[in-house]
């Protein structure tokens, strides 16, 4: 179906190879290149869109965001665009992290302006919590440890984000990763000190985010940091809960949320939402680093700053929230266990001794933690039929691993160097700055595998399918793309012309040839 985006029209479903809006005579092809085939939300300022991007081969799904101010005043459209470009800018600047969705085009027609977005496509934390149920302890912690380090990263962009939410969190189907979205209402260039006097814009003294979400500085427009750990620590709650803010009530005497009497935590868990909902800015926690340490989480921040905490495997309680994939422990859980070893005082290698076994399976029980010893080419297999995905930071290296299916799986920051993947199955795969220097790809599926900052230098990737990769800022030095797929993938001419193509190389472009 083409979904006409004109908001006046009256009737706007078309058949898919339509030309022409039937209801309103609009093109219903967007700059000759999006297809919108649906709505995905509407608000004050405009709508979103399902789209499909006609111009390269294969159509992949994109999001397309278009700016529709709901009232005619000059100085209200001046703020709407002023957004706009501000999320564009920010999207440019911060999109190269693999939990945040990258920007592909950005433009105005006829007045209007549009966002080009990656689709992230899963559930948001609302929808589960809606589909599923309240989440338990470990499951808030599990979103604890991997969404902070995600704001951590926005943060040292110097971005507040200011629309923390359950709504723009998305759990991405292919890999079980929180993806944050909806930078609409993100202010950069941002100072930790609180101004006597405010010279906000228009656009700051507008969008202050969601009530309840938001906390009363960022009310005020003078969102700090922290303001995101407020609005953090609210959708901690809702996920408690399942009831948002306006439906919680708050004490008289503080204007503190009232949800304590509603769940049940550890005395730990309690203080740390506590700190993170402190009304007062000086009195809350002003990094996210702060919140990982008082979740005894610190000792694992270098895994953890790349957002790719280690899912060897994920809580069992967390069942009802990922379908499939019970019998679990997640990252929180482990990291927990290991906590409470160092506290028992067993040896440094005890931990690390432990193999990986098959969970238990039984609601309740426990399974082992993921083993620190260096996995071979078995134990990787063996790792992977069992459920494991994520082997962030993992030394791989010199392995023989031809033929293997690696699906789906997260090798961000691992070591490959010189291992042998000729004929592999990586489809979908994460290689988010990892080193695969001499790594032999040759005849391998990577079609829409992620290499963003890998080091491919030298690598034999003659034959390989990287339809849709994403490449960006990935050295290709020397790299061998004699034959290889690369239509639709994103890297540069720069790029290309750094490693070895021949005419049989199919080009972005989906045209052969050398470049």
């Amino acid at each position: 179906m083409s979904y006409c985006i004109n908001p006046a029209c009256p009737n706007p479903e078309n058949l898919s190879d339509a030309q022409l809006c039937r209801a309103c005579g609009s093109k219903l092809l967007l700059r000759d290149r999006y297809r919108a085939s649906g709505t995905l939300g509407r608000g004050g300022f405009g709508a979103t869109f399902l789209a499909e991007d006609v111009g390269l081969p294969g159509r992949p799904t994109c999001v397309i965001k278009q700016l529709r101010p709901a009232v005619s005043d000059v100085h209200v459209l001046h703020m709407a665009r002023e957004l706009f470009e501000r999320e564009a800018t920010i999207l440019g600047k911060i999109g190269n992290h693999p939990q945040i969705p990258r920007l592909l085009d950005y433009f105005e027609l006829n007045q209007d302006f549009y966002l080009v977005q990656e689709h992230v496509d899963g559930p948001t934390l609302q929808q589960e919590v809606k589909r599923s149920g309240c989440f338990d302890e470990a499951g808030v912690r599990e979103v604890l440890s991997e969404v902070l380090p995600i704001l951590g990263y926005v943060h040292s962009q110097e971005v507040i984000h200011r629309d923390i939410k359950p709504a723009n969190l998305i759990r991405r189907n292919f890999d079980r990763k929180f993806v944050l979205i909806d930078f609409g209402a993100v202010k950069d260039q941002v100072s930790q000190t609180v101004a006597a006097n405010s010279e906000d814009s228009p656009l700051t003294t507008f969008a202050v985010g969601t009530p309840g979400y938001a906390p009363p500085e960022q009310m005020a427009m003078r969102p700090v940091y922290a303001s995101d750990l407020y609005a953090l620590g609210v959708t901690c709650i809702y996920l408690l809960t399942g009831k948002s803010p306006k439906d919680l009530g708050y004490d008289g005497a503080t204007g503190e949320l009232s949800w304590q009497g509603r769940v049940k935590l550890s005395d730990r868990l309690t203080k740390v939402i506590e700190k993170m909902l402190e009304t007062s800015v000086r009195h809350r926690y002003q990094t996210t680093q702060e919140v990982l340490q008082a979740l005894e989480l610190d000792r694992h921040s270098d895994s953890l700053s790349q957002g790719m905490v280690s899912s060897t495997s994920q809580s069992i309680s967390l069942a009802a929230h990922r379908p499939g994939l019970t019998g679990r422990v997640s990252p929180a859980a482990r990291m927990a266990t290991e906590v409470k070893a160092q506290q028992a005082r067993l040896e440094p290698t005890h931990l690390q001794s432990q193999a990986i076994r098959k969970p238990t399976g039984s609601r309740g029980g426990s399974a082992a933690t993921g083993s620190k010893v260096k996995l071979d080419a078995s134990g990787l297999r063996a790792a992977y039929s069992q459920g494991r995905r994520d082997f962030t930071l993992q030394d791989f290296s010199l392995l023989k691993l031809q033929k293997v299916d690696l699906s789906g799986g997260v090798f961000s920051q691992a070591k490959l160097q010189k291992t042998d993947l000729q004929g592999a199955n990586l489809f979908n795969v994460n290689f988010g700055r990892a080193s695969l220097t001499g790594a032999v790809l040759r005849d391998t599926n990577l079609s829409k595998a992620y290499f963003s900052y890998a080091d491919l230098e030298g690598a034999d990737l003659r034959g390989a399918d990287l339809s849709y990769a994403h490449l960006s800022n990935a050295n290709l030095r020397g790299a061998n793309l004699g034959g290889a797929n690369l239509t639709g993938a994103t890297v540069t001419q720069e790029q290309l012309a750094m490693a070895r193509t021949n005419w049989v190389t199919v080009l972005p472009s989906g045209k052969r040839g050398w470049r």
